[in-house]
Order: C-alpha cells, then sequence, then structure tokens
C-alpha cells in the first residue's frame, strides 16, 4: 500500500501561464522524490498600470511518501 502527500505550491512567469507551470513543476522535482501528478488549481494576473507584469499559477503536486 501506498500513500502519498499532496502540497501547493505558487510559481510564477512574466512570460505566460505554461511557462509558470513548467517553473514550478521544475523547482518541485529538485526537492521532492516521487512526483505522480500535478494539478492546476487556479491561475491569476498581477496587473500593474494596465500590463501584465506576472502570470502566477497555484498548483497541487502529489507525490509518493518513501519509508
Amino acid at each position: 500500500m501506498a500513500v502519498a502527500r499532496v502540497t501547493e505550491l505558487v510559481a510564477s512567469s512574466d512570460k505566460s501561464f505554461d511557462d509558470a507551470i513548467k517553473a514550478g513543476v521544475s523547482r518541485a522535482t529538485k526537492t521532492l522524490r516521487g512526483i505522480t501528478g500535478v494539478e492546476i488549481v487556479r491561475q491569476t494576473i498581477k496587473v500593474e498600470k494596465n500590463k501584465i507584469q506576472e502570470y502566477r499559477v497555484h498548483i497541487n503536486v502529489t507525490f509518493v511518501l518513501e519509508g
């Protein structure tokens, strides 16, 4: 029997939502082992002076606990 954990992360990019997702997953793989899935929970945009400054994604990362 496997036990998994879900951790919420927030990642951002000044280019696109896709780039923010890739950055978040890339960073997660550096510290979390056994990642089995990612869920995009929410997407938001930071706006300043009527221009998009940053794309932000909230993602749930699922990974299997070792041991």
